[in-house]
């Protein structure tokens, strides 16, 4: 009893010393950063309002952390957590951050929305300790509708831009996502896709200059950085070259109607998926005003389960035209003037994003996902040729087996296909039908997560015969570490790239390894997928 009682105080004794040993070299750390970030910066940060450690408050820190972290897999307690949360207030902080983690030797991470699928924005699991700079205090936009444009800080979210641009017209919008949560700054550098892109392209295509801060912590625009580096970071995925402070985006035309609809049909309304098979048909090819996704889920039938599918669109125009393309080119659909309805621009938005109807707008203002945050795993492919039948009844099989399954399928063609897959880094243009994204989500309550991960890597391998192949591709903004990860090993990095470099950008790739190691050669940038340099 004596001796287990002894081993219990040593252990406590141990346990303390290493919490204080830990606590104070963060504590350390962190009075190290913010003297050299004093050294390095003339404007003032109030500690209380822009430093948070798990030592000083654990409830504010997890708040902070919490705040725009859209996936609950990585908030678990096990996930490594940064050693202090900075939000700068002003842009002269992020160089000074730069400067100060390469001087402290500190791995840095930067967050402007949170919405990275593998949760990268925020979590490091390749480099301990880390430390995450926030850039949500910095969103600020500025809307010029006299020569078409706005700039916008990276902490704002693309719902936050869409509500200011209406504010100012209802006749102007901006070509990116659907998600109205999705930071700004991240978003692009992935490409940045949405509803408009078959009449616009994406918002990567639609930008006009940049503010980053580059591996020095020098301050750099279009100008100034070099247009290799322009190209890089419209699609060339977040974190490689730089940090975004703010982009420059052309504003494009939309009309002072448009129309929305969507139809759900269960898989027993869709006999022999004939729908569904001329969907894959028509997509791509309908007139560029008319974006017709489709969105898969499982729900309950009379005691039983089935797939439904959504077909749920925006049309850049009234609902007299609309039921004319429709009529014309999908009548299967069975759509009528009762499904239609329309609306502002802005309004569709909110509608698009998945609100509940009669949403007010402002509700773009919180910041915040109609969608509870959860735990989730996503893919995604690209599809050239339509899905057989065969192909199709496998796939609802499969669907069938997860608790809470659902993909998206979203239409290419118009503008998409005109614009040159090596225009930016994002190269899937011509020739893809549409886009496949695949997702499950499982609440914190479920005890076996790995069968939902499973499950998902299981679907992505069903459809391989029938995506695209050699690479087969995939979308650098929904982040997969199935297809590959970097690791401390910078040599083998380049190796392991190649596989998921291919897919998320195909020949566009080489020339991106080419601008990382001439921009940021120490890889001061780097996390589980970010661009290596070539080796030496």
């Amino acid at each position: 009893m004596a001796a287990g009682m002894i081993s219990y105080i040593s252990f406590l004794a141990l346990f303390f010393s290493f919490y204080t040993i830990t606590a104070t070299s963060s504590t350390s750390l962190q009075d190290d950063f913010i003297n050299c970030l004093h050294k390095n910066t003339n404007v003032d940060f109030p500690l209380e309002q822009t430093f948070f450690t798990l030592a000083k408050n654990v409830s504010m820190f997890n708040e902070v952390l919490e705040s725009t972290a859209q996936n609950l897999r990585f908030l678990a307690r096990s996930m490594p957590k940064p050693v202090f949360i900075f939000n700068p207030t002003d842009e002269s902080h992020v160089q000074a951050s730069v400067i100060c983690s390469k001087k402290l030797g500190v791995h840095l991470r930067v967050r402007s929305g949170g919405h990275d699928y593998e949760g990268l924005s925020y979590v490091s699991e390749i480099e301990k300790p880390f430390i995450l700079v926030d850039l949500s205090k910095l969103r600020k936009i500025n809307v010029n509708i006299k020569d078409n444009s706005a700039w916008v800080q990276a902490g704002a979210t693309v719902g936050e831009l869409y509500y200011r641009i209406a504010e100012k017209s209802k006749v102007h919008g901006f070509p990116a996502g659907l998600c109205t949560s999705l930071g700004i700054g991240g978003h692009i550098t992935g490409g940045a896709y949405g509803s408009m892109m078959r009449k616009y392209g994406l918002g990567g295509d639609n930008v006009l200059d940049a503010k980053i801060v580059d591996a020095n912590g020098k301050l750099l625009d279009r100008a100034s950085m070099s247009e290799d580096m322009f190209w890089a970071i419209r699609g060339g995925g977040g974190a490689s070259f730089g940090i975004i402070l703010a982009w420059k985006i052309k504003l494009v035309p939309v009309p002072k109607t448009v129309t929305v609809f969507t139809v759900t049909k269960t898989l027993e309304e869709d006999v022999g998926n004939k729908i569904l098979s001329k969907w894959q048909v028509v997509a791509d090819k309908l007139v560029e005003e008319l974006f017709i996704r489709v969105i898969f889920n499982v729900a309950a039938n009379n005691g039983s389960k089935t797939v439904t599918m959504s077909y749920n669109a925006l049309f850049l125009g009234n609902k007299g035209m609309l039921l004319q393309v429709m009529k014309k080119s999908f009548p299967e659909l069975g759509l009528t003037r009762k499904d239609c309805v329309e609306m502002s621009w802005i309004e569709s938005v909110v509608y698009i994003s998945g609100f509940p109807s009669k949403t007010p707008t402002n509700v773009l203002l919180q910041a915040k996902s109609p969608l509870p945050k959860i735990n989730l795993k996503a893919k995604s492919d690209f599809v050239k040729n339509p899905i057989p039948q065969s192909g199709l009844i496998g796939m609802f099989k499969k669907l069938l087996q997860e608790d809470s399954p659902s993909m998206i399928w979203s239409p290419y063609g118009g503008m998409m296909s005109e614009i040159s897959e090596f225009q930016i880094p994002f190269p899937h243009r011509k020739g893809i039908i549409f886009k496949i994204l695949y997702v499950t989500i499982w609440p914190n309550s479920d005890k076996r997560p790995s069968r939902h991960i499973n499950w998902i890597r299981d679907m992505y391998s069903y459809m391989m015969p029938y995506v695209s192949s050699n690479p087969r591709q995939s979308y650098v903004n929904y982040r997969d570490l199935d297809l590959g990860q970097n690791t401390r090993d910078t040599k083998s990095n380049f190796k392991r790239a190649q596989v998921w470099g291919a897919k998320y950008f195909k020949g566009n790739f080489n020339r991106l390894l080419r601008i990382k190691s001439e921009a940021d050669p120490e890889n001061f940038f780097r996390h589980e997928q970010s661009i290596p340099v070539l080796p030496v």
